[in-house]
């Protein structure tokens, strides 16, 4: 991962001391609620239902064990002893202390952490794809990239009171896993014919209360203008996006009133300006980056393992573990294992200081001392070999960090909501509970298969609802929580936006309305279908026909 060089420790330090002083000021009446409220912002923080949130930068999911157990020190110290992921990859502190954050983010400067632009109306976290530089359909590791793009838009003058939060994506594999079309700008790295680096660059794509899906503005970017085509884009919707209504102030609104042909033609009138000059990425400037990623000391192995293959012959438990959080790797003998924060009645994506050392540990034993986060809030032990699978298994099992649900439906995304959050309509924790109580039964989990279901307490959508093959999002009805239902999102190279089956559910009723579209699928598919395959080929009919009855739907 990215070793921090001087001048990036120095820049991280400073903003420390900063904010150490503006926090100081505020607290002594020299600095009003309204000149505080864009400095803290600016490092990350909130005030929320309860307490203040904290969000702390976790730059395209990459993490060290050092860091790891930096975040469960802090955690354990000045917050209530656990840690939430979300799905920009960050990881989130519900309880911190106001008065207490400078003091966190100073510890967090030790082991090359921040803050910083987490929050606000400025370029946000760039995410990618949780198995980058290792998994097989990999075309280009992006990173050194992605990590030249964090340093431009890190304090960039020109966009750091954009008219939104502003959200980049990377993707570098023939499959997409970082959902570049839900971003503001998505960046799909490929080789043309003559073997040659592009970028295939999606524009205005966005959930929220306007889904949409990103449209294509340039099929063939060289690689070397990646950051003169993005500033181009984001200073025509800097100058043109709206800013007297929030909920119309995100780039996606803007490409869609002048389409796509307008607002392209603005942006290569920005470009060329910029085209070919200072903002040229450089072969020296890329090695230079790409130097502070240190390269992983692999073992020359063998593809196959046989400790291994016996262990999933003999342990029933252990192979279907295998089966759903053990992951190709692109050098023999090795495998990426993802470990879930999806424990059956627990939060979604929450992570106790104690699992965060058991993780810690783990990656220093099995896996080079890295970890990954994922947009699903999970873990990722990239580099395990394959003959130290079951000792994973193990100590991940008796941490609570080996539900073999990854992938189904259990495996929730899920927004904190209205337990923490002040602009939720509806909780969103206790529907993910009692829906992964109500399947409990892992044997029946693996016969419905692949399913994502993702969960919104609002319309700012932080659980992805529209792209779950099942979306809840919490509506407020009267002054109570209700829920409304959609089917057929995905995300991947076929992205789709799900559609409302109907009228809204109380709270109670949620594990019967998931329990009724499972049972849609079940009666109706055919053998090689997963759930978003009969949904597309039925349509919402007859999904909608059985959760509400036949008269209701006529």
């Amino acid at each position: 991962m990215y070793k921090y060089d001087p001048i990036d420790q120095q820049i991280v330090n400073e903003r420390v001391a900063q904010y150490r002083d503006q926090t100081r000021r505020y607290l002594a009446g020299a600095l009003s609620d309204e000149e505080f409220r864009p400095l803290r912002l600016q490092n990350g923080l909130y005030i929320q239902r309860h307490a203040p949130m904290l969000r702390i930068a976790v730059p395209y999911g990459m993490l060290s064990s050092q860091q790891l157990r930096k975040l469960a020190e802090i955690a354990q110290r000045y917050d209530r002893g656990y840690g939430h992921f979300s799905t920009r990859q960050n990881l989130q502190l519900n309880w911190p202390k106001l008065e207490d954050v400078p003091e966190i983010l100073a510890e967090l400067a030790t082991v090359e952490m921040h803050a910083i632009q987490t929050s606000g109306n400025c370029i946000r976290n760039i995410t990618t794809d949780q198995f980058v530089g290792i998994a097989p359909d990999e075309v280009v590791d992006p990173r050194a990239i992605a990590e030249i793009m964090r340093q431009w838009s890190t304090f960039h003058p020109e966009f750091a009171l954009l008219p939104r939060k502003f959200k980049i994506a990377v993707s570098g594999t023939q499959e997409d896993r970082a959902v570049i079309q839900m971003h503001d700008i998505g960046l799909a790295f490929f080789k043309n014919s003559d073997d040659q680096l592009r970028i295939k660059v999606w524009v205005g794509g966005g959930l929220g209360r306007t889904p949409i899906l990103g449209t294509v503005i340039e099929e063939d970017l060289p690689w070397q203008h990646v950051l003169s085509y993005c500033e181009a884009i984001i200073r025509v919707y800097n100058i043109h996006g709206r800013r007297d209504n929030s909920y119309k102030a995100r780039i996606k609104i803007l490409v869609k009133a002048l389409g796509i042909e307008t607002f392209k033609q603005q942006v290569e009138a920005e470009w060329a300006h910029l085209k070919d000059g200072p903002l040229t990425v450089t072969e020296a400037e890329l090695a230079r980056v790409a130097q502070h990623f240190e390269p992983m000391p692999y073992e020359n192995l063998a593809a196959h393992d046989a400790s291994f293959d016996a262990a999933v012959a003999s342990n029933p438990a252990f192979a279907a573990w295998v089966k759903r959080c053990v992951h190709p790797h692109k050098q023999a003998g090795y495998r990426a294992v993802t470990l879930s924060l999806k424990p059956h009645g627990k939060p979604p994506g929450d992570i106790t200081s104690e699992q965060m050392y058991v993780v810690a540990d783990l990656a220093d034993a099995y896996s080079f001392g890295e970890l990954r986060s994922s947009h699903e809030q999970n873990l990722i032990l990239a580099d395990v070999k394959l003959a130290d699978l079951f000792a994973v298994w193990e100590k991940a099992r008796a941490a609570g960090l080996a539900t073999p649900n990854i992938g189904l439906l259990t495996d929730i995304i899920c927004c904190p909501g209205g337990d923490f959050c002040s602009l939720a309509n509806a909780k969103s924790i206790p529907i993910a509970e009692a829906i992964q109580m109500q399947f409990d039964n892992l044997d029946y989990l693996h016969d419905i298969g692949e399913l994502e279901l993702n969960i919104s307490g609002c319309m700012n959508a932080c659980g992805h609802h529209h792209i779950g093959h099942i979306g809840i999002l919490g509506v407020d009805k009267d002054s109570e929580e209700w829920y409304q239902v959609s089917i057929g999102g995905k995300q991947g190279n076929d992205a789709s936006l799900g559609s409302v089956i109907g009228r809204s559910f109380a709270a109670d009723e949620m594990p019967g309305v998931i329990q009724k579209l499972i049972e849609v699928y079940i009666n109706q598919r055919t053998p090689e279908e997963r759930f978003i395959d009969t949904v597309r080929r039925l349509g919402v009919t007859p999904f909608k026909a059985h959760v509400y009855g036949e008269k209701e739907v006529a």
